[in-house]
């Protein structure tokens, strides 16, 4: 995957492989955007192109082969979420008293080191840290350049303060970059010493020409569906469900429904007793309150007169409908209730009683 596959923000990634062709990539570098913009998938091509054995240019900038033994390991990391899993069953098989101190990290190329939270806290912890420390002093003998990919910024306190004095002093053939969906999360101190580059949300026509060229299985309406309900990020447009968002949608308008309607509530017991208790079930939940909230936030641009910005584009008629028989009040104490609901099931409560308590609890 070249730097021409990647979809969207061009002008910034542009910016960033020009510093590359002047050697002037910083040492210390923020990558910041909404959740599924790239911002692992380009941290990955910056650390292949920073060490490409073939170093071919694309449209006058530096790019990256892809075959060279170098990218070739360096991609062994770009499925994330697969080598964290199997990191993190490695620890689960080590004994009790290594585990304790091991913390988790990934690296399928000796000069790339990549460092996601560490669970079960799921933050960057201080042992992790100072392994970030020990390593990224030795001069790189596989690559030309040494690359530290940060996937967050939960960060905790002390781990956090013991990253300044490497960001503030890097070595000069090391980078590290921090990926987060909110600078506003990372110390000041630590967002001082870094270059920040933002990703940002792709309009609704750019994602739809993404997941036509990636997913052609997906009819003209599912895209446009996904490109809206994507909030720009092309990550989340191409992983999109549209089938299970599909399925929760129709729970959330029953709900909704119920809620104004309050004639006949069997049909929405029915449904409701299908959420159970186990991981299925709570799952099944969150799904559905996000999509509760979407709904809800549909209603209000069409109470606000925008219709244009209404994302579930393919049920305007049902949420104008539904829109219609309330008022912005109703609308504003939905939200409040739904959001005691979230808190609700954080305490374990029964989420079928949950969701017929938030339905009730609204009718007019």
């Amino acid at each position: 995957m070249p730097f021409a596959d990647f979809v969207g923000n061009r002008e910034t990634v542009d910016r960033m492989r020009g510093m590359i062709a002047r050697d002037r990539f910083p040492h210390s570098a923020i990558i910041a955007g909404p959740e599924g913009a790239g911002k692992y998938t380009l941290a990955q091509m910056i650390a292949k192109t920073l060490n490409c054995l073939e170093q071919p240019q694309a449209g006058g900038l530096p790019d990256f082969c892809g075959r060279c033994s170098n990218c070739t390991r360096i991609a062994q990391a770009d499925d994330l979420d697969a080598r964290f899993a199997e990191a993190v069953e490695a620890r689960e098989n080590m004994r009790e008293a290594d585990k304790r101190d091991a913390r988790i990290l990934i690296q399928t190329h000796p000069e790339v080191l990549i460092v996601p939270p560490d669970p079960p806290q799921m933050l960057i912890k201080v042992g992790q840290v100072r392994q970030v420390i020990d390593s990224v002093f030795f001069k790189p003998v596989d690559a030309r350049r040494k690359i530290v990919i940060f996937t967050e910024s939960s960060f905790m306190k002390e781990a956090a303060n013991s990253l300044l004095k490497v960001l503030e002093e890097p070595p000069e053939y090391a980078s590290l970059l921090l990926l987060t969906t909110n600078p506003g999360q990372l110390l000041p101190t630590i967002r001082s010493r870094c270059v920040t580059f933002t990703l940002g949300a792709l309009p609704a026509s750019e994602l739809e020409g993404a997941v036509a060229a990636k997913r052609k299985e997906l009819k003209p309406a599912q895209r446009e569906l996904i490109a809206r309900l994507a909030n720009g990020a092309v990550g989340r447009a191409l992983a999109f469900n549209v089938e299970e968002y599909v399925e929760s949608r129709s729970a959330a308008l029953t709900v909704l429904q119920t809620a104004v309607s309050a004639a006949d509530h069997s049909e929405m017991f029915k449904l409701t007793e299908t959420y159970r208790a186990g991981a299925e079930g709570r799952d099944r939940t969150d799904r559905l309150l996000r999509t509760l909230y979407a709904l809800l936030e549909d209603m209000l641009l069409l109470k606000s007169g925008t219709p244009e910005l209404v994302r579930n584009i393919d049920i305007k008629g049902s949420l104008a409908r539904l829109s219609e028989a309330v008022d912005f009040d109703w609308i504003v104490s939905a939200s409040e209730r739904l959001a005691e609901v979230e808190r609700g099931m954080r305490r374990n409560l029964l989420r079928s009683l949950s969701i017929d308590a938030f339905a009730v609890s609204l009718e007019r």
